[in-house]
């Protein structure tokens, strides 16, 4: 049984979290950009964004609790303390942080049983995957963008996903920082010069257009431009560092290099 009542989770992955552990009876509010379970946003007030919230919509939902994630959301937790309020902030960057997330959370819920039992789901997803990317020879190169204004490229659990599912992130030295700024890639012609078999596009919420990246100058030399292996994963799949990440987001990463895989045995 958990000590606390009522806990309101500032970020999408604590919300899916405490629903896949069966605690969301304890969720007070959730953040506007809560997607998964869908029903969390039919059953739960909305209380923050993601680095933007007001206090006082936190507070009206009397948390004894409040989640909250990175240093994004700092400045937020710190009000919140001079409140008089409890807060707990995460900040996984990398898959090994999701899965410790998924356990400190439960056992703040009351349901360290339910946390174990999800993060040895996970961690068999994975080693499944993990079999099945051994028999490949050969591992394509994968870039992995972020934002495209500026280009941006994938964080660590990005980077580490394209690696379990059998690519080769061709920006995994950037990946190691936490800061989303420094993984600005400042020069375009970097991505040509890396020459990446797969391109997967994730616009944290913006739409992907593939035709404007495929059109920007010289990318047309790329390999994944000029065989048409440019792709998107939505958002909420990859980018929110929680179990869909794994669920979905390494998934659709496993099958995307698959299809290089088969398509490299036809040539």
């Amino acid at each position: 049984m958990s000590v606390y009542q009522r806990i309101a989770c500032l970020s999408t992955e604590a919300v899916e979290v405490m629903y896949a552990i069966g605690a969301e009876d304890l969720v007070a509010g959730i953040s506007g950009y809560t997607v998964r379970p869908a029903r969390a946003r039919d059953e739960k007030p909305k209380i923050s964004g993601f680095s933007s919230a007001k206090i006082d919509k936190i507070l009206a939902v009397r948390p004894d609790l409040v989640v909250a994630y990175s240093n994004m959301q700092a400045e937020l937790s710190r009000e919140l303390i001079s409140a008089g309020v409890e807060v707990h902030a995460f900040n996984q960057r990398d898959v090994a942080g999701i899965l410790h997330m998924i356990q400190v959370l439960a056992v703040l819920a009351g349901k360290a049983e339910a946390g174990l039992a999800l993060v040895a789901e996970l961690e068999h997803q994975i080693a499944d995957c993990r079999r099945e990317t051994a028999q490949w020879t050969r591992r394509p190169r994968v870039y992995f963008e972020e934002w495209n204004e500026p280009l941006m490229s994938g964080i660590g659990w990005v980077s580490e996903l394209i690696e379990i599912a059998g690519g080769e992130d061709v920006f995994a030295d950037r990946a190691v920082y936490y800061s989303a700024k420094d993984r600005i890639i400042a020069d375009p012609d970097e991505v040509i010069r890396r020459m990446p078999d797969i391109i997967i596009a994730s616009w944290c919420g913006k739409k992907f257009r593939a035709e404007q990246l495929m059109a920007r100058p010289g990318w047309e030399q790329i390999p994944a431009v000029r065989h048409g292996r440019v792709f998107e994963i939505k958002s909420p799949d990859i980018l929110s560092p929680g179990p869909a990440a794994i669920q979905h987001g390494l998934q659709q990463i496993q099958v995307l290099i698959a299809d290089w895989q088969a398509a490299q045995g036809m040539l």
